[in-house]
């Protein structure tokens, strides 16, 4: 198993809404950048999400496992070193990539700034032009699996389907998001709170892994005993971090529902 869950946190890129809409006055915050940005947007389309290219990146996180071995860390400072040294990492190792909803937002907000900052991923960009294997199993169509986007898989490619991150790790026993939820990241961002929202996103990088050990089960390419053990390594694996979040995060899983280890 060679397997790279992960997950992005964005603010609104104040820089640009300034320079597609004119904002150019000093005395206009960025704050008030964001919530004229924000009623532009809720005019067009009813709600205030503000589209793809206008997300700017503060954190990528990331659960890497190679067999035994599982690396669980963040990205971020400059914005363009961040995507860089993401898609360094898939140059270098060419994972299976597993996210939640990355085919609707994550990948597309990186697609935007990888074009901004002007980063190159071969790899990641193979179809199959210079590697028949990349022809029909690559990063960037839908139906391959490089790539696994578990809320679309899971909901049947169907909107109508869809559920959240949290709702479904509860309805596994996982404890779910936890420290706060995506609304809180603009906030913590403006208080300069930045590794509250690493610690909060390589939370929901672990719910998603885990979602996904479930899901390979389901699909008979784990049997029980590889699911079980895969999940006792990451258990002990954040039993004895040193970061406190993924500490708590291990004693609540291992103490819940269905996922629960075995002695």
């Amino acid at each position: 198993m060679k397997v790279l869950a992960f997950d992005i946190e964005t603010v609104p890129d104040v820089e640009t809404g300034r320079r597609l809409h004119d904002f150019a006055e000093p005395n206009i915050s960025d704050e008030d950048v964001v919530r004229a940005l924000e009623q532009l947007q809720y005019q067009k389309t009813g709600n205030t999400f503000l589209p793809h290219y206008l997300h700017r990146i503060v954190v990528v996180s990331v659960l890497f496992v190679r067999g035994e071995e599982i690396r669980i860390k963040s990205l971020s400072g400059d914005e363009a070193g961040i995507v860089a040294d993401f898609f360094n990492g898939i140059e270098r190792s060419v994972p299976r990539l597993v996210t939640w909803n990355g085919t609707r937002f994550d990948l597309p907000v990186l697609h935007y700034r990888a074009l901004l900052h002007g980063v190159s991923a071969q790899r990641y960009w193979e179809i199959g032009d210079d590697d028949r294997e990349f022809r029909y199993n690559n990063y960037l169509s839908r139906f391959h699996w490089r790539h696994i986007d578990l809320m679309d898989v899971l909901g049947a490619y169907d909107p109508r389907s869809f559920a959240p991150l949290d709702s479904v790790a509860k309805m596994l026993g996982l404890p779910g998001k936890q420290i706060m939820d995506g609304s809180g990241v603009w906030d913590c961002f403006r208080a300069g709170e930045l590794q509250k929202i690493c610690d909060y996103c390589e939370i929901d990088v672990v719910n998603t892994f885990l979602i996904y050990l479930r899901f390979e089960m389901m699909r008979g390419t784990l049997i029980p005993a590889e699911y079980q053990a895969h999940c006792e390594n990451l258990a002990e694996f954040m039993r004895h971090s040193e970061r406190e979040h993924l500490v708590q995060y291990a004693g609540d899983w291992t103490a819940s529902g269905e996922f629960a280890l075995t002695a």
